[in-house]
C-alpha cells in the first residue's frame, strides 16, 4: 500500500488549479483547468488513482524548499552516488503582478538536474482520467506520450527515452553533474483546441519564477514574522481562482480530519467567510489592489440577499448548487471520497458580518463604491436585521439541528456595526438609526444569553454549557475588550480546558487541534498585553507547519500529524492575522478591525 501523509506534500498552483507533489517526487493530485475539475492524478486518495513520479532508483534522502517568493518547488535528492534536484511548477503563462494566473496554459513543468556525482533516476507516468474512472491508452506521437479521455487530452514530453505500455509510461536514466533532463505535461480540450507545442522547460520555469516574484514585489509586508507571512500570502494567492478572484478553502477533497478517518469533505469551493477573511489578510500583507474587482464578483454572485437565499459558499465561478455525492471510483484514505459539499444548503449567519467587515476594512479601495456592491452590502445589513433571531448551523458547519450559535449573533452584530459606520454610503438616516438600534439589541442578547455564569465563560450557543474556542473571536472583532472580566475568564478557560501543547481544540472531546483556533488565542493574548506568551505560542504553532511552511486544517494531538484538506486557507489566514497582532503589540500601530478571525 502506498503510504501517504498530507504534510509530506508540496503545493503548486497556476491561478486556476493546484497540484500536490510528495516528498518522493510523485505528483499525486492534479485537476487541470479548475480546482473542482475531475482529477487526472489522485493517488493522494487511492493507490490506483493515477500519478507521475520522478525519483532516484535507489535509496535517497530529501531536502525541499520553494524558490524564494514563488510556489516553484525544489526537491534535492541525495544518494550514495550523487545528488540531483527536481524543480516542479505549474506554468503561469502570460501576465505579471496582479495578472499572474489569469491565462495559465494548463502545463506541468519538471526539470531534473545533476548537482554532484551521478544519480540513476526512474520515472513512472500513469494518468487516470475523471477521478480514476478511465484508464486511457497511452501512445507515442511525435515524441510525445499522448492520452485522451472524457473530453481532455494529456501530452507528456521529455528529453529521455520512454517505454510506453498500454496505460503506463516509464523511463530509466542517469543524470550527472551539470546535466539536465526536461519533462512537461500539457492538458488541453480534445475537441476545441489544437495540440500545443511542447515547451522549452527551463525557459518556461524561469518565466514562471519571474511571474511569482513580480506578484511578490507588489506585496511588501513589513512586520513580525515577515517570512512566514509572505509564504502564507503566496499560499492564499495559490488558492485563488484568478478568472473570478474566488479563493478556495483548500485544493483537495476528502482528506480526513480525524485520525480514525471520517469527515471527508470537498473543500475546493469558495466559502464567503474564507474569501472575506482572505481579502482582509491580503490587505494586511499590503495587497488591497484588487478590492473593487473581487467585491464586484461577490456582488454578482450573491445578488440581492433580501430577495434570494444567502449563500455561504460558491463554486469558483459563482455556482450555487454544489450538491454532494459519493464517488465510487476512489477508495479514499479514511472513508468515501465526496464531490460537492452539502454545507451550501446551510444558514450561517456570521457570513453576513464577514463580508461587510471586509468591505469596511477596504473602504478606501471601494470609494467611490460601485452601485452593485452598495446594493449587496445594504441587502446583507437588512438580512441581518431580519434573521438574527433565527438559529443556524454555526461556523463549524455541524450537520444536525440548528442552534442559536453565539458567533452567528456576533456576525449579525458585525454586519450592522459596519453598516452603521458606512452610514450614508449604504442607507438613509432612518436606515442607519434602525441598524444601530438592532445592533444594540443583538449586543444585549449576546451578553445576556451568551455568557454562562455556571461555566464561567461565553459558550458556543445561547443557553449552552459547552465551552467553544469560537468565542475567542469576540475581542478580535471589537465586540468586547479582551480585558473585560468575562472575556478574560473565557480565554483562561479555553487555555485550561481546550488547549494541549499549544493546540486549541474547538470543544471538549474534539480529537484534534484546529489550527486557526491557536492563532486566535495568540491574538487574544496580544490584546491582553501578554506579548511574550503570544509570541511563544505563535512560534510554537509556526513550527508545526511542514518543511515548506504549509498547514492543513487540523493537527493530531498525539502524533502532531496534520489532518484535513491541504493546503488550508483558513490556517494561513490565522497565521497572517496573528503575526499582525504581534506587530501591533510591538510597534503600537493600530490593528485593522477584525483582522484576526
Amino acid at each position: 500500500m502506498y503510504v501517504r501523509r498530507i504534510e509530506d506534500y508540496g503545493y503548486l498552483a497556476d491561478g486556476r488549479s493546484g497540484a500536490l507533489v510528495s516528498r518522493n517526487g510523485s505528483v499525486d493530485w492534479w485537476c487541470p483547468t479548475r480546482f473542482d475539475a475531475p482529477s487526472v492524478f489522485a493517488r493522494l486518495l487511492d493507490d490506483d488513482g493515477g500519478h507521475w513520479s520522478i525519483r532516484p532508483a535507489g535509496e535517497f534522502q530529501v531536502e525541499r524548499s520553494y524558490l524564494p517568493d514563488t510556489l516553484v518547488l525544489r526537491t534535492v535528492f541525495r544518494t550514495g552516488e550523487g545528488t540531483a534536484v527536481v524543480t516542479d511548477a505549474l506554468a503561469l503563462g502570460r501576465g505579471r503582478g496582479h495578472d499572474i494566473g489569469r491565462y495559465p496554459p494548463c502545463l506541468l513543468l519538471r526539470l531534473v538536474e545533476g548537482l554532484a556525482g551521478q544519480v540513476p533516476m526512474v520515472m513512472s507516468y500513469e494518468p487516470r482520467f475523471e477521478y480514476g474512472r478511465v484508464r486511457a491508452y497511452l501512445e507515442l506521437r511525435d515524441g510525445r506520450v499522448v492520452a485522451s479521455a472524457a473530453g481532455g487530452t494529456l501530452g507528456m514530453a521529455t528529453t529521455v527515452p520512454v517505454d510506453c505500455q498500454e496505460t503506463l509510461a516509464s523511463a530509466s536514466f542517469t543524470v550527472r553533474a551539470g546535466q539536465r533532463e526536461s519533462f512537461s505535461l500539457a492538458h488541453w480540450p480534445t475537441y476545441h483546441e489544437p495540440e500545443p507545442a511542447p515547451p522549452d522547460v527551463p525557459a518556461a520555469l524561469a518565466h514562471t519564477v519571474e511571474g511569482w516574484r513580480s506578484w511578490a514585489r507588489e506585496h511588501d509586508y513589513v512586520g513580525e514574522r515577515a517570512d512566514l507571512v509572505r509564504r502564507s500570502t503566496l499560499v492564499l494567492k495559490g488558492l485563488s481562482y484568478q478568472p473570478s478572484g474566488g479563493v478556495v478553502a483548500a485544493a483537495t477533497t476528502s482528506v480526513p480530519v480525524r485520525p480514525e478517518g471520517h469527515d471527508n469533505y470537498d473543500y475546493r469551493y469558495v466559502w464567503l467567510r474564507d474569501f472575506s477573511l482572505t481579502l482582509r489578510m491580503l490587505s494586511v500583507a499590503a495587497c488591497p489592489t484588487e478590492a473593487d474587482r473581487l467585491f464586484g464578483w461577490l456582488a454578482e454572485s450573491i445578488g440581492d440577499a433580501e430577495l434570494t437565499a444567502m449563500p455561504i459558499m460558491l463554486g469558483v465561478e459563482g455556482e450555487r448548487d454544489l450538491a454532494e455525492r459519493e464517488l465510487g471510483t476512489l477508495a479514499g484514505p479514511g472513508g468515501p471520497v465526496l464531490l460537492g459539499n452539502d454545507a451550501w444548503r446551510q444558514r450561517q449567519q456570521d457570513v453576513l458580518g464577514q463580508v461587510l467587515d471586509a468591505a469596511w476594512l477596504l473602504r478606501n479601495r471601494l470609494d467611490p463604491m460601485p452601485e452593485p456592491v452598495r446594493r449587496m452590502l445594504r441587502s446583507l445589513a437588512e438580512r441581518a436585521v431580519e434573521t438574527w433571531r433565527l438559529p443556524d448551523s454555526g461556523m463549524w458547519e455541524l450537520r444536525g439541528e440548528e442552534r442559536h450559535h453565539l458567533t452567528a449573533k456576533m456576525g449579525c452584530w458585525i454586519a450592522l456595526d459596519r453598516a452603521v459606520r458606512f452610514g450614508a454610503a449604504l442607507g438613509e438616516a432612518a436606515d442607519v438609526a434602525r441598524w444601530a438600534a438592532v445592533r444594540a439589541e443583538i449586543r444585549r442578547a449576546i451578553l445576556r444569553h451568551g455568557w454562562n455564569p455556571r461555566v464561567g465563560a461565553f459558550t458556543d450557543a445561547f443557553g449552552s454549557d459547552r465551552l467553544d474556542a469560537s468565542v475567542l473571536v469576540l475581542p478580535l472583532v471589537g465586540f468586547i475588550s479582551a480585558g473585560d472580566p468575562r472575556m478574560r475568564a473565557s480565554i483562561e478557560q479555553i487555555e485550561r480546558e481546550l488547549t494541549v501543547d499549544g493546540l486549541v481544540r474547538r470543544w471538549p472531546g474534539d480529537s484534534a487541534g484546529f489550527v486557526i483556533c491557536s492563532f486566535w488565542l495568540v491574538g487574544c493574548l496580544a490584546l491582553l498585553g501578554e506579548q511574550e506568551r503570544a509570541a511563544a505560542l505563535f512560534d510554537r504553532m509556526a513550527a508545526r507547519t511542514n518543511d515548506l511552511g504549509l498547514f492543513a486544517e487540523q493537527i493530531d494531538l498525539r502524533t502532531g500529524a496534520q489532518l484535513g484538506n491541504f493546503p488550508q486557507a483558513l490556517s494561513h489566514i490565522g497565521l497572517i492575522s496573528a503575526a499582525w497582532r504581534l506587530t501591533s503589540a510591538v510597534t503600537g500601530r493600530p490593528t485593522p478591525e477584525a483582522t484576526a478571525i
